[in-house]
């Protein structure tokens, strides 16, 4: 075991002060046991928590990570910025070059708005795509996340046509009635929704790869579907990117897919780890809204210009450093190291991964959904992340959550992360 006492005292104490002594619930622990450490530092590849243990990361403050902790030139426009002051409530011209660079690497984008978190963003898309529509309903995906929005905190109903109920106390069950929830990757379910409720779909919004319930992959023609039901309703095809933008490719999952929505959601990779989002798509729709159209959304901090800089400045470290070869390379390191390491433990692992983006899941599998997703052997998983967490490897500390790699993770960094999975997987 780690040496933990200073977070134990830090996790006691917060207990006093803040709801469950985290300001995000899976940091918390529940779903693996024990309590959460307190981290005072990161560099690279690596993390350090109080009692001065050091860790090789793989949740990546949750994907904006993608080129190391505290890059040196993320770090550098950063300070440069705050040098000039860290917030204004007026346009910066930060905000500008951040915006053409976007438009520049995702070709769907016409227009983009800058907002202060992906839940910001895909919230804004929704109210946006029902201004523009004039209709009320949505489809969302069982198992994606959107943020917690209250028209996007919805879980499915009892069946595939059945309106959806709230998946959180306080929010109106009359908000969540206009949410229709299917099941991934069931081509049926969805033309069936359309059928019934064409004329009266908003939006169908989807994770670019489905990442919030571990890390499923769109069957092959099944975004495509989605796109051509939507455009034959007058729908607005919503592709949320927040995890996915700028981390599976320079255009994100929608450059992988070949595939052009109507509008797209970013956060995380575009303020290199700073509070940002953003939402952007055609132009006609996004000029529905304020100041030029009657859909309002504003924010005081939007295009901040600490976020600009570090967003900017991370996009053109990705772009110099060839990046997303050297992210594939070790995904796949990886990915054929855990698998020969469940093989030879002879523990039933259903492995996934794209690009830098994977998970785990304690079953025989496939996995394409989230009923498929909930087949895993949680408490088999909840042994190996504290077995990894004593061998100085940090996971997401869920079942059900995707893992990260940063082009600031090496081949001996892969390599010990393997020999310590095979390790702990030999003890489950």
């Amino acid at each position: 075991m780690l040496p933990r006492g200073k977070s134990d005292a830090l996790f006691a104490e917060a207990l006093n002060h803040i709801p469950g002594g985290v300001n995000s619930p899976v940091r918390a622990f529940r779903a693996v046991g024990g309590a959460p450490f307190f981290v005072t530092s990161a560099k690279g590849a690596w993390i350090t928590d109080v009692d001065g243990n050091r860790l090789l990361d793989y949740v990546g403050t949750w994907g904006p990570a993608i080129l190391g902790h505290a890059y040196p030139g993320i770090i550098d426009a950063v300070k440069a910025a705050a040098d000039r002051g860290t917030s204004f409530g007026i346009p910066n011209p930060g905000e500008v070059t951040l915006a053409r660079r976007v438009k520049e690497w995702v070709p769907s984008i016409g227009k983009i708005r800058f907002c202060n978190s992906g839940t910001e963003a895909c919230m804004s898309a929704i109210r946006l795509a029902r201004g523009f529509t004039r209709r009320d309903k949505i489809i969302k995906f069982d198992g994606c996340y959107h943020g917690h929005a209250d028209s996007l905190l919805v879980k499915a109903g009892s069946g595939a046509l059945t309106f959806g109920n709230p998946d959180s106390a306080g929010v109106p069950a009359d908000f969540a009635k206009h949410t229709l929830v299917l099941p991934f990757n069931d081509a049926e379910a969805i033309r069936a929704a359309f059928a019934a409720h064409g004329p009266e779909i908003a939006a169908v919004i989807v994770e670019g790869v489905p990442a919030n319930a571990g890390l499923y992959l769109p069957r092959p023609g099944y975004y495509e579907l989605i796109t051509q039901l939507c455009r034959d309703a007058g729908s607005v095809f919503i592709f949320d990117e927040v995890m996915t933008g700028f981390r599976l490719a320079k255009g994100g999952a929608q450059e992988r897919y070949s595939l052009t929505p109507d509008l797209s959601c970013f956060g995380k990779i575009i303020g290199a780890g700073l509070p940002v989002g953003a939402f952007g798509g055609r132009t006609d729709i996004m000029d529905c809204l304020a100041p030029l159209g009657p859909v309002y959304q504003a924010g005081t901090l939007s295009g901040n210009p600490l976020a600009m800089a570090a967003g900017l400045a991370a996009l053109e470290a990705l772009e110099a450093t060839k990046a997303y070869e050297r992210l594939e390379q070790l995904g796949l390191q990886l990915e054929a190291g855990m698998v020969e390491a469940a093989r030879a433990a002879k523990i039933p692992v259903t492995w996934q991964r794209i690009g830098s983006m994977f998970c785990g899941y304690f079953t025989e599998g496939p996995v394409w959904n989230l009923a498929d997703a909930m087949k895993s052997d949680r408490a088999r998983f909840a042994k190996f992340f504290h077995g990894m967490l004593a061998e100085g490897i940090y996971l997401a500390p869920s079942q059900f959550e995707a893992g990260f790699i940063s082009t600031a993770h090496t081949p001996e960094d892969i390599d010990a992360t393997v020999r310590a999975a095979a390790k702990v997987l030999k003890t489950l």
